[in-house]
C-alpha cells in the first residue's frame, strides 16, 4: 500500500512540474510574439498574444487546485512540500508574466497606427535580453540546476541596466520633440514591463533555490541604479 502512495504522490508531482512546464513555454511564446508585434507593427500578432494568454490563466487556476489537492491528500513535508508550494508561486509569477506580455501586445497594436520611432529597436533588444533570461530560468527549473537559477538571478541587474538606459534616452527624445512624447510613454510602458518580466524571472530563479536549499537565496543580487523617474501604469 505504501508504495501504491509513494507512486500516486510522484504522479501528482509529475503532473504539477508538466503544468508548469506548459506555463513557462507559453509565457516565453506570448512574450516572443509580444516582441514580434512590436518590432513588425503587427497588429494581428498582439490579438494572438491576448488571446493565448487565456491558456495561461486557466493553467495557473489548474495548478492551484492539483497543489491544493496533493497537499490535503498527502500532506508532503520537508522538501516535498516546498515543491509543491514553489509549483502554486511559480504558477502565479508566469501567470503574472503572461499578463505582462500581454500588456506590451497592447501598446505594441497602438504603436502599429502611429509613425515609427527609432529607439523602439532599442526596447525590443531589452526583450530580448529578458526573454533569454526567462528562458534560461526556465530550463533551470526544467533541470533542476541550482548554479543555472543562481546565474540568473545575478544577472538581473542588465535588465535593469538596460531599463535605465532606455528610460534616459527615450526621456530625452520626448523633451526635445513633444510630438514623440505619445509615442515614447508607449515605449516606456513597454520597457517596464520588459523590467518587471526579468524581476519575475529572478524570482523563478529564487523559487528553483528555495525548494533545492530549503532557505531563501539571499538578498546581495546587484541592481542597477534606479531611475529618477518612472512611467506610472
Amino acid at each position: 500500500m505504501g508504495g501504491h502512495i509513494v507512486t500516486s504522490f510522484d504522479d501528482d508531482l509529475i503532473e504539477l512540474r508538466a503544468r508548469i512546464s506548459e506555463m513557462g513555454g507559453l509565457a516565453e511564446t506570448l512574450l516572443a510574439l509580444a516582441l514580434d508585434s512590436v518590432e513588425k507593427r503587427d497588429s494581428a500578432l498582439a490579438d494572438e498574444v491576448i488571446t493565448k494568454d487565456k491558456r495561461i490563466d486557466a493553467l495557473e487556476f489548474e495548478v492551484e487546485r492539483l497543489a491544493t489537492q496533493v497537499i490535503v491528500k498527502r500532506q508532503p513535508l520537508a522538501q516535498d512540500l516546498r515543491l509543491v508550494i514553489s509549483a502554486m508561486k511559480l504558477s502565479t509569477t508566469l501567470e503574472r508574466i503572461g499578463d505582462l506580455a500581454k500588456n506590451i501586445a497592447k501598446r505594441g497594436k497602438h504603436l502599429s497606427t502611429t509613425s515609427p520611432m527609432r529607439v523602439s529597436g532599442s526596447v525590443v533588444r531589452m526583450g530580448r535580453q529578458a526573454l533569454a533570461q526567462l528562458t534560461a530560468v526556465l530550463d533551470a527549473y526544467a533541470k533542476t540546476d541550482v548554479e543555472a537559477a543562481i546565474s540568473v538571478w545575478r544577472r538581473d541587474v542588465e535588465i535593469d541596466d538596460a531599463y535605465n538606459a532606455m528610460f534616459r534616452e527615450l526621456v530625452t527624445y520626448m523633451m526635445e520633440d513633444p510630438r514623440t512624447i505619445g509615442h515614447g510613454s508607449q515605449l516606456l510602458f513597454i520597457a517596464k514591463n520588459l523590467e518587471r518580466i526579468g524581476d519575475h524571472a529572478t524570482h523563478v530563479a529564487e523559487m528553483i533555490y528555495y525548494t533545492a536549499k530549503g532557505e531563501p537565496l539571499g538578498d546581495d543580487r546587484p541592481k542597477g541604479d534606479p531611475s529618477d523617474l518612472e512611467p506610472r501604469s
